[in-house]
């Protein structure tokens, strides 16, 4: 299990290979790479581009979140190691903003996992994210699409 919020951009492969690296037993990969969109999103219509985002996060409180979920994934299902890389500061579109790697001998688990993660990343981890748009700066506001997503888990 490793989590890691930094302000740097990571290099996937890199880290698919240091999370394998001595782990012959896994037998599945999943990988989820967030990027920043050039379209501003609400109720599903896409009303004005992005120029930029920037995250802001809480030192120690979103590294603890974050290390809470993916204690939670692995309780749930049978994971031989993860992984959760979340940038902060100002990204532009078609930066990578989040990775989240999971890696078990049998793919529904590591697939299972993986969504999991991201569902509750988007409602749960403690990150702020304000877009540049020609018509100025705001604040994104929770989607309830993203609630009912991480509502699914709630039971597990």
């Amino acid at each position: 299990m490793a989590i890691r919020v930094q302000r740097e951009d990571f290099d996937v492969g890199a880290e698919i290979a240091a999370l394998t690296a001595g782990t012959p037993r896994i037998g599945a990969v999943v990988s989820f790479i967030g990027l920043v969109r050039d379209l501003h999103v609400r109720e599903g219509y896409h009303r004005d581009s992005v120029q930029a985002m920037t995250l802001e996060h809480w030192p120690g409180v979103t590294d603890k979140a974050l290390a809470d979920i993916e204690a939670e994934a692995h309780r749930r299902w049978p994971l031989d190691a993860s992984l959760i890389v979340h940038r902060y500061g100002r990204l532009e579109p078609g930066e990578r903003i989040v990775l989240v790697l999971t890696a078990s001998p049998h793919r529904d688990a590591a697939f299972d996992a993986c969504r999991f993660l991201i569902d509750w990343l988007k409602t749960k981890a403690p990150f702020w994210k304000l877009e540049e748009t020609p018509k100025g700066e705001h604040w994104v506001e929770a989607h309830s699409d993203d609630d009912d997503a991480a509502r699914k888990w709630e039971n597990g």
